[in-house]
């Protein structure tokens, strides 16, 4: 994106671009946010702010395409991170594989409704729907077969594939462990 970067403001924990043209901008960039009181988006052409997760708004400034203001004053990178370690379990670790995730050209939203950290598209939502979900665990972290299969079942019920993803915390890329489910 050529140009200033995008306006949002920090308002009650929420990250919030209120000019819609720029919200718009956004979207149609990586599908970035939600349009406000619009749950699934036909498409780019909405007349509503747009709210952004934390993880997202921290990705955008990264790329120097968004700035972030509370009370008026522009949020550092640091701050805004230091901001989303409070708000989000683990949040170095699953910005890490958020980051890697988008930067191999994948479209990633927050996947709460399928129980796990990431919902990971190809083309993007509203155009397919998500192949993959994405759980975020710490290398060390125990997983246990119960989870595997709960997460297993889930996933093949919601046609998807299940996937952990192990950051690496000496800031190496992510491994990813796919599971597909076989019928016997």
């Amino acid at each position: 994106m050529v140009g200033e970067a995008i306006r949002a403001e920090l308002v009650q924990g929420n990250i919030i671009v209120w000019d819609a043209e720029s919200g718009r901008k956004l979207y149609r960039m990586g599908f970035y946010g939600k349009p406000l009181g619009i749950s699934k988006p036909k498409s780019a052409e909405f007349d509503a702010p747009l709210i952004l997760d934390i993880i997202e708004a921290v990705y955008l400034v990264e790329e120097n395409l968004l700035e972030v203001y509370e009370d008026g004053r522009k949020m550092s990178l640091e701050e805004l991170i230091e901001y989303a370690e409070k708000s989000y379990e683990n949040f170095g670790e699953k910005y890490q594989v958020y980051r890697d995730l988008r930067k191999r050209g994948f479209i990633v939203t927050p996947g709460i409704k399928f129980g796990s950290d990431f919902a990971v598209y190809r083309v993007g939502p509203g155009l397919e729907h998500a192949p993959f979900i994405v759980q975020v665990k710490l290398l060390g972290e125990s997983i246990s077969a119960f989870e595997i299969v709960r997460s297993g079942r889930l996933a093949t019920t919601v046609r998807k594939y299940f996937t952990i993803a192990v950051p690496d915390r000496s800031g190496g890329k992510p491994t990813y462990i796919l599971f597909e489910w076989w019928r016997a």
